[in-house]
């Protein structure tokens, strides 16, 4: 897990706390890459961020069955109060077969079983806002995937925010600097990260 913290103290930014979730564990993965970039988005912007490798929260495949038997597993209810502790979260995924992996579907339908701390099932989804963002080799950038997860988010009834970004040929997006090269892009992912931020602070004082 790695904690990056902006340099300000303005009070109300450091009211918000932003968890990001990488939805791969792939050596290399242009979305581990990405996520590192939008952290570092939210760093600049004085935000607390937090990213976190869902090889740390091991899930068996969701099977109803297996919760009757075994309950919950504690991996859930870890990456559940994970989840719960901070304002806004970014899922940062990789596209296949059109959709999103197992890895990232999974771990929703397992927290959406969570009941921890008076927490009801999905409540965490409920009250917390949500972004989206994808990488690929490809021109479209995974947004057939950002769709599929947009919608299984809103099941979820979660606020997922208008903006999102698709990154498009991720293998040649960045400097050597290790940021995004292109103005559209870098423009793209900072209009994000703003509205997360105002949203979760609008959320934040509603919760």
């Amino acid at each position: 897990m790695i904690q990056v913290r902006g340099n300000s103290f303005d009070e109300l930014m450091a009211t918000v706390k932003i968890l990001i979730i990488p939805g791969s564990l792939r050596t290399g993965s242009l979305n581990a890459r990405l996520a590192a970039v939008i952290a570092k988005e939210f760093a600049v912007a004085n935000v607390d961020v937090t990213r976190l490798s869902l090889a740390d929260y091991s899930l068996p495949i969701y099977d109803g069955d297996l919760e009757v038997k075994s309950g919950v597993p504690k991996s859930a209810v870890n990456l559940e109060r994970m989840m719960s502790a901070h304002h806004g979260i970014v899922f940062v995924t990789p596209e296949y077969n059109s959709s999103l992996p197992p890895l990232v579907k999974n771990a929703i339908d397992w927290v959406t079983r969570v009941e921890d701390r008076g927490r009801t099932q999905g409540q965490v989804f409920r009250e917390r806002a949500f972004a989206i963002a994808s990488a690929s080799e490809g021109r479209l950038g995974g947004s057939r995937c950002l769709a599929a997860l947009r919608l299984i988010l809103s099941g979820c009834r979660a606020t997922v925010i208008p903006n999102q970004l698709a990154l498009s040929f991720a293998d040649h997006a960045y400097d050597d600097a290790e940021r995004l090269k292109h103005k559209a892009d870098a423009d793209t992912l900072r209009a994000m990260v703003m509205q997360l931020i105002d949203v979760a602070q609008q959320m934040t004082r509603g919760i």
